[in-house]
């Protein structure tokens, strides 16, 4: 299956899920690019984004397992499938 490009949108209400939070994200290290978190303290909130390059399975497997912690919401994005 051919990698794609993506973008993954993170919002984090629950604090109490970021440790399985970073474990997703270490188990899926192979795939990301970089990554980018800004604490909105005023709002209570942790908004992170996430470049990757994978197969879209991956990237829908990781979406899915990090939308699934309490009080995280994820989404994905991805390029044209030209790289």
């Amino acid at each position: 299956m051919d990698d794609r490009i993506a973008m993954v949108s993170i919002i984090v209400e629950n604090g109490e899920s970021v440790a399985r939070l970073n474990e997703l994200l270490h188990e899926y290290s192979d795939y990301i690019i970089g990554r980018m978190g800004i604490p909105y303290r005023e709002a209570g909130l942790n908004l992170i984004s996430i470049a990757a390059c994978a197969p879209v399975d991956k990237i829908n497997a990781l979406t899915g397992n990090l939308g699934r912690l309490p009080g995280v919401s994820a989404k994905a994005v991805y390029a044209p499938s030209k790289k």
